[in-house]
């Protein structure tokens, strides 16, 4: 199996040889030349640093053959040593700098054995990037993109497959790689940004090291390495740039609780209690309410956080602190690098509840306008806000998530377009999860979704039905929040007959030289409906272009009668966005009515809303009307008004 990175393949020249032992007598000189040139031997985590940060301690994790009692000195820098701690492991050692007073420079560490013999790190200290502590991330005025990078596009045939890994390209298996790359997005940025995206979040790719179905990113063999199937670190941040080039930033999918189990720790770990349940698969409970039960056991708390996802998902400890240091410095270290506009935390309740405020707070102490969004699949509205910063909890838990993916609405929306209206179905359910946003600490900044890469497409679960997929789009496009639409979504692809992932993701049609009969890029070979759907997405996203300000304010809604549900996005009166809107400058409300029945609706019901005075300009045809019109809606239709 080829494993990289991996300490137990690291050193060729054995300190412990007794021959070398033995020639160290008479040639120590050279001896110590050869130790000190050896540095591809040992492997240093984080791999650099940065002065300026707001906590000027760095803990590297020093990874080599028998460094745990070699003593560590600063032979060339001006920095200082703080700490040097070793663990069970007799091949890693956690070396504490105080970058305080630190300029930048290179550094020279030595390590020192007990037969004293040497061996040189040569290290850097970077300076930040101007404004970076200040970055501001994802808001409620942007949308994402989901991409899973190996179904998207293939910018790079040669990276197809990598000797020594053994999970090779085979796009006719569903979980097998397909070739999808880096360099396949960057290629359609263009395309990403005339659909009206300004962020895009990818499934994980850092390097996944595993025998199969390798192709998803979350079995992380090495946190610091994008997956050469992929690219590279130096393409990853090249991308970043282009993209920010295109305005767009880039969210990076982080994965806290689990590891793959091809990982080195798994070969060596650096203390016992690195990994759950002493290394031993015991699956998890899923019981993600026993962490707010009030009359929960602790065997219950511990069979959740404790457990693993499945055995080839290692589950991480993440109490003991210097693994929590390892992510929460590796995190910073891609935002720093990378660039990074925000973090999409993968099963964000799974890990250990301390460490996540710990993580979290470190995060957000270093970039206060930063953007973290986390994923806890409940939908029940009270156990996802109990994880968003601002929101009442029954404890005094100190949670400083700014984000959270909201799938109580995506579970409603379903339910309301495929239920029929009477009291307590139909529109009722979406009217009454977002009447629980007295939960959360800042509803319009939850993460909104018709889909994800874990469940059916939206077109799925609404039967395949056009005019369904399209309330819902418009519904999710237009209230509250900070709305994400995964690739394929916006020209209906679907599951149909299968909720196998693998199916789920399936290729974007156009990504590979040989699609060339279908295109979405260019629209070559899509149906007219498929055509209609992507000019409807790109419509609906041009208002948060045009019209930011709407999106940042606040929701009123009506309550939802005989199957038709309207609402109101208010500018806020602090805003001070509407000077900077390119059109439609007088424009202080959007107001959309989705209704299941024909309906002739007599605006003056919302007359307090926007006045007797006010135009309605109807976005789908440029339709004028007045506050006082009667209009006659078809059955199953989704209108958006900009309010004048």
């Amino acid at each position: 199996m080829f494993k990289t990175n991996r300490v137990s393949n690291a050193i060729h020249l054995k300190r412990k040889n007794p021959l070398l032992l033995f020639l160290g007598c008479a040639l120590s000189l050279h001896t110590v030349s050869v130790f000190a040139s050896q540095q591809e031997d040992i492997n240093v985590y984080p791999p650099n640093w940065w002065v300026g940060m707001q906590r000027p301690e760095v803990e590297l994790m020093i990874a080599g053959e028998d460094v745990a009692d070699d003593k560590v000195s600063v032979a060339k820098g001006s920095v200082r040593i703080t700490k040097s701690t070793a663990l069970d492991s007799n091949n890693y050692l956690f070396v504490t700098l105080d970058t305080s007073a630190a300029k930048a420079q290179e550094l020279v560490l030595t390590l020192t054995d007990d037969d004293g013999s040497k061996r040189d790190i040569r290290y850097s200290l970077k300076m930040r990037k101007d404004g970076s502590a200040e970055r501001k991330g994802f808001g409620p005025e942007d949308a994402i993109y989901l991409i899973t990078p190996d179904r998207f596009a293939n910018g790079n045939l040669n990276n197809d497959n990598v000797d020594g890994y053994k999970d090779k390209a085979d796009r006719s298996f569903k979980g097998g790689r397909h070739g999808g790359d880096i360099k396949g997005i960057a290629e359609n940025l263009d395309y990403i940004k005339e659909m009206g995206f300004t962020q895009i979040w990818t499934m994980p790719m850092l390097e996944n090291a595993m025998e199969k179905y390798s192709y998803h990113g979350y079995s992380t063999t090495d946190y610091y390495n994008i997956d050469p199937r992929f690219g590279s670190n130096q393409e990853f941040i090249a991308f970043s740039q282009k993209a920010d080039e295109h305005g767009i930033g880039v969210i990076m999918d982080m994965v806290l609780n689990h590891i793959g189990s091809n990982h080195a720790w798994m070969e060596d770990m650096p203390s016992s209690d690195w990994i759950n349940n002493h290394g031993k698969f015991v699956g998890t409970t899923h019981k993600r309410e026993s962490l707010h039960d009030p009359h929960a056991i602790e065997s219950d708390v511990k069979g959740f956080s404790d457990g693993w996802f499945v055995p080839t998902m290692p589950d991480l400890n993440q109490r003991n602190q210097h693994l929590a240091n390892y992510l929460i410095q590796n995190a910073i270290w891609w935002v720093e690098t990378a660039n990074l506009s925000g973090i999409r935390v993968d099963t964000y309740s799974y890990p250990d509840k301390a460490f996540l405020s710990q993580w979290t707070n470190r995060i957000m102490d270093e970039y206060p306008k930063f953007n973290i969004v986390g994923e806890e699949w409940s939908v029940n509205p009270a156990i996802t806000a109990y994880w968003q910063a601002g929101s009442q909890r029954h404890d005094n838990y100190d949670s400083a998530l700014p984000s959270v993916m909201d799938f109580p609405l995506q579970a409603a929306v379903v339910e309301a377009l495929n239920n029929d209206e009477s009291w307590n179905s139909g529109f009722i359910s979406v009217y009454e999860t977002l009447a629980s946003d007295f939960l959360y600490g800042d509803p319009n900044n939850l993460v909104i979704f018709p889909d994800n890469h874990d469940m059916s497409r939206i077109y799925t679960q609404l039967g395949h039905d056009k005019e369904k997929w399209n309330m819902a789009m418009t519904l999710l496009l237009t209230t509250r929040g900070i709305p994400q639409v995964f690739y394929g979504t916006e020209i209906l692809m679907g599951n149909e007959g299968s909720d196998d992932h693998g199916i789920i993701r399936s290729d974007f049609p156009g990504g590979w030289p040989s699609d060339s009969a279908k295109n979405a890029f260019t629209g070559k070979g899509l149906s007219d409906d498929e055509r209609w759907a992507q000019d409807r997405i790109k419509a609906l996203l041009g208002l948060r272009q045009s019209h930011p300000e709407l999106f940042k304010g606040e929701l009123k809604h009506y309550a939802p009668v005989d199957g038709v549900y309207t609402y109101f996005r208010v500018a806020s009166e602090s805003t001070d966005s509407l000077a900077e809107s390119p059109a439609d400058s007088s424009a202080k409300k959007l107001m959309v009515v989705l209704n299941k029945e024909p309906v002739d609706l007599k605006l003056t019901k919302y007359a307090k809303m926007f006045g007797a005075n006010a135009s309605l300009r109807r976005v789908s045809d440029g339709e004028i009307f007045k506050a006082s019109d009667t209009i006659s809606l078809p059955a199953m239709s989704a209108n958006v008004f900009i309010v004048q």
